[in-house]
């Protein structure tokens, strides 16, 4: 009997905000809406997360999915 393959993760974005103190605050993730240009699609998730509620002078990052999980992975010098 074989284990099913595990299906990767749908494509999205980890969504952050910067703070009036420069640190980044983690608001959550969403699914990337599929047809949409990168551009277009990380401003979907920005305000997807936000609830429309994401303003011009503020400053968010949405970073695909697979580029956080990539950005997570390392060593302590030896």
């Amino acid at each position: 009997m074989t284990e099913p393959s595990a299906r990767p993760a749908p494509p999205g974005f980890v969504v952050l905000q910067q703070t009036a103190a420069g640190q980044w605050r983690l608001l959550g993730e969403v699914s990337r809406k599929p047809g949409l240009t990168a551009q277009a699609a990380r401003t979907q998730a920005i305000m997807e997360i936000t609830a429309g509620r994401a303003k011009v002078g503020e400053t968010y990052a949405a970073v695909l999915r697979s580029e956080w999980v990539v950005a997570q992975n390392w060593s302590p010098p030896s």
